[in-house]
């Protein structure tokens, strides 16, 4: 058997520890079918997959975890040297930011930023998966969750909260829902079951059983959109479906999310000043963001959302 490219075994590697062709793709620098085309060599040179293709991205095989196993650490090596003899461009900037936050929050914000900071180069990885500051080359995140962390700082940026949603046409079929008898809806829940803490604190019995569960909000949200049922909405990720009229507010009612919003970067970007500066720049809107009243369409209770 021929040696493999080096190229194509590097590629490998970030392609497993992304789970995302497109995101390797991006960080060698390559176009997403290029990659695909030196993944499909190294199969070919192997004589194995490597890779389950799927429409979230890339499963390792098991083969490909035993080869995963082998050269990942050497590829780790030779990262950690080079490390020592090169930092970040003081005027670049990498961040890793959720879709659903990056569409609805950060994007239509970042025009203000870039104006005030015109020699900056903004790199967006828009990507749900962790990221492993150690192996990627990634100067910081937007992440929603418990804000802890091992070995990266988190700073707060605001909270998030659940509120009923639903979508006209739903109303139109079924007619007008009142919280009190919410339980007779369709209802749409997480696999967090968070449904069960709105009836523990607003009152009202839970269904025997749920139209669908969900195990991401955003899906959860355009289930809500096509009328699949009712589903409690995270009132940042669903603004932009509140504010064209996709989904209304069933009430002003809301609850908190046992999760929130947070920069998260490791030791090593600290001082790099384009992230002081994007640092700077985001504390300041997180918190004109939690301090504003929410400004979302009138709920169907009559009051605006508060």
């Amino acid at each position: 058997m021929s040696r493999p490219p080096l190229t194509a075994l590097q590629g490998f590697v970030i392609a497993a520890r992304t789970g995302n062709l497109s995101l390797a793709a991006r960080h060698m620098h390559l176009t997403t079918s290029a990659l695909s085309h030196q993944i499909r060599g190294l199969e070919d040179r192997l004589g194995q997959r490597v890779f389950v293709r799927g429409p979230r991205g890339v499963d390792l095989t098991p083969e490909g975890t035993r080869l995963l196993e082998m050269v990942g650490p050497q590829f780790e090596s030779i990262e950690r040297a080079l490390q020592e003899f090169s930092a970040p461009p003081a005027d670049e900037l990498t961040v890793s930011v959720m879709p659903s936050i990056a569409s609805s929050w950060l994007v239509p914000r970042l025009g203000d930023f870039i104006a005030t900071h015109p020699h900056l180069q903004l790199n967006l990885l828009s990507s749900p998966a962790l990221v492993d500051f150690e192996r990627e080359s990634v100067d910081a995140a937007l992440r929603f969750g418990p804000g802890e962390w091992p070995g990266v700082r988190a700073e707060h940026l605001f909270d998030d909260w659940l509120t009923p949603i639903v979508s006209p046409d739903l109303i139109a079929r079924l007619g007008r829902p009142t919280l009190k008898h919410l339980s007779e809806w369709p209802l749409l829940n997480d696999l967090e079951n968070v449904w069960a803490k709105w009836f523990r604190t607003f009152g009202g019995t839970p269904p025997e059983r749920y139209v669908a569960h969900f195990d991401d909000t955003e899906t959860l949200h355009h289930a809500a959109v096509e009328g699949m049922g009712i589903g409690l909405g995270r009132l940042t990720m669903a603004r932009p479906l509140l504010e064209s009229g996709q989904l209304v507010l069933l009430s002003r009612r809301r609850l908190r999310a046992d999760y929130a919003h947070y920069l998260v970067y490791p030791p090593r970007s600290a001082q790099h000043p384009a992230l002081r500066a994007f640092r700077e720049w985001l504390l300041e809107e997180a918190h004109r963001y939690a301090r504003e009243p929410q400004r979302l369409p009138h709920s169907m209770d009559g009051r605006r959302h508060h």
